[in-house]
């Protein structure tokens, strides 16, 4: 099912998710609306808050990216709980888009190697290194479950110039090309 998508304003984005169990009532369901949402929006990840749950869980598919950018090498996997325990390298930046704020872009510096673990949807745990464009979609999404937005890492001169597409998308004022709940 393809769920409303949680836009810039709303609480739950702001949320430090809690962790979760395999006894987590409704979690099969739960990923596949997550990816059915995703993929109707035209994303590479999602994270449970952006859909309205404050839960650490986010999906990561990279693939897509494979007939954009050659040197890709895409990942499509399931973080449940995740932890990240160390980012390294020199940060690099990239102009990053969120579903939860249509129409708003911005260069964000991310380190671009990352040691992360996590549990995969049979709550078998990982510890896993990534690089590249797969660390930097992975850091994204959760900075969602961490409570953060990628529009707190933009320059301050960036951030003032956005000011006003983001009252905007708080008080309802966009269109996006998918169904959004506003705060």
């Amino acid at each position: 099912m393809i769920l409303p998508i949680y836009a810039y304003g709303h609480p739950v984005l702001k949320k430090v998710c809690k962790p979760i169990t395999s006894e987590e009532e409704g979690l099969e369901n739960l990923m596949a609306d997550m990816w059915d949402t995703m993929y109707n929006a035209h994303g590479v990840g999602l994270a449970a808050p952006q859909i309205g749950w404050d839960i650490r869980i986010f999906i990561v598919d990279t693939i897509q990216l494979d007939e954009d950018e050659k040197e890709v090498d895409g990942i499509k996997k399931v973080f449940i709980n995740a932890q990240m325990i160390e980012e390294t390298g020199d940060a690099w930046k990239y102009e990053e888009g969120c579903l939860s704020i249509p129409d708003v872009r911005g260069d964000v510096s991310r380190q671009p190697e990352i040691l992360i673990e996590y549990q995969d949807e049979n709550f078998i745990t990982h510890k896993e290194r990534f690089d590249g464009m797969n660390a930097r979609v992975i850091q994204h999404e959760y900075d969602h479950i961490e409570g953060l937005l990628f529009t707190e890492k933009l320059l301050p001169l960036r951030k003032r110039r956005i000011k006003r597409n983001l009252e905007k998308i708080k008080n309802g004022e966009v269109e996006a090309s998918y169904r959004m709940k506003f705060a």
